[in-house]
């Protein structure tokens, strides 16, 4: 483990590989940075070399590995585990976007093997908005909790700023909402409520060859009800989303990523005092997850998604996408 300023290598140069090194970049040298990236298409390293100059591009995955403390693998979703695996073979820690992959049965026989070598990249982990609805379930806001709910829509998919990566997030072996949206607000339910089981659900898939359109499930996290929906063209955003925990109390919610808010004994919805838009959030819980990044390089405790915790999310995912219609 290193005591040093932890190198990390970036596999996979897409919109999350790119806003990581941004994130990496603007971290003191001296605590983290990026020693190098790779991507296996050369118009996206073309891109990458120059808008970054700065970053060394590695020749392939085994450099980008060995010169690495910590590999960030944010490649589409059917090469993540073999990365990983080859960084863990060479004595690497693992920081993984999700799903750690579509192959359920590889994702255990992985998290069997890695142990706390690794974590994935759930940004809720890092969220204020996060913080503050936990506060609030801590000072007894929602009294005992009964039940969470939440919802998802879009008007179209990928979203616009997706649409580079159309290849595969609208493909049903690799992409849809599902997995890329609705996965962040499982583990959301699991971290702050308690393990997922007990799944009933159905997807609707009404275009060969196109990930799904339509959602809906009901599940418990812990000894909760969650009721789950999710529909593209449901909405007029881009993207829209809610999660939601009721109690004999009150109720809080997160509401579009990142506005954390309470209902009113009128049923309005207050905001946090210090709520902020997603795209002045996401940088804060960025910097927040490379903080547990540098803590796993080294070995100690860290506040990062466990493993484990991608893995129950990741089964709950992948059996309902495999539900089929109702």
């Amino acid at each position: 483990m290193t005591t040093g300023s932890v190198a990390i290598g970036i596999i996979g140069a897409g919109i999350m590989g790119e806003r990581m090194l941004n994130a990496i970049l603007q971290q003191d040298p001296a605590r983290v940075h990026a020693c190098g990236l790779w991507d296996p298409a050369p118009a996206v390293l073309q891109r990458m070399q120059k808008n970054f100059p700065q970053v060394r591009q590695m020749s392939d995955a085994a450099g980008l590995i060995s010169a690495s403390d910590c590999v960030y693998i944010a490649s589409p979703p059917a090469a993540h585990l073999a990365h990983a695996r080859a960084a863990l073979t060479a004595g690497r820690t693992v920081f993984c976007e999700k799903p750690l992959s579509i192959d359920v049965a590889d994702a255990r026989a992985f998290v069997a093997q890695a142990g706390d070598l690794g974590a994935v990249n759930f940004p809720f982990a890092s969220s204020l908005a996060v913080a503050a609805i936990r506060n609030w379930m801590d000072a007894g806001d929602v009294g005992t909790p009964q039940r969470v709910a939440i919802d998802v829509g879009f008007a179209a998919w990928p979203r616009p700023w997706q649409a580079d990566a159309a290849g595969w997030l609208d493909r049903p072996m690799q992409g849809g909402f599902t997995r890329e949206v609705v996965s962040h607000f499982l583990f959301l339910a699991r971290r702050l409520v308690g393990p997922l089981h007990g799944l009933k659900g159905h997807t609707v898939f009404p275009e060969d060859g196109r990930s799904e359109r339509r959602i809906e499930a009901t599940l418990q996290a812990g000894d909760l009800p969650v009721t789950l929906a999710g529909a593209i063209g449901a909405t007029s955003k881009d993207d829209h989303n809610v999660w939601m925990l009721e109690g004999d109390r009150g109720a809080v919610r997160l509401r579009d990523w990142s506005i954390a808010e309470r209902r009113q004994p009128d049923g309005t919805w207050q905001p946090a005092p210090d709520a902020l838009p997603n795209e002045q959030a996401r940088p804060l819980a960025l910097r927040r997850q490379l903080e547990g990044v540098v803590n796993l390089a080294r070995g100690k405790p860290h506040h990062l998604a466990t493993l484990r915790e991608a893995l129950d999310v990741q089964e709950v995912v992948e059996a309902l996408l495999r539900s089929g219609p109702a």
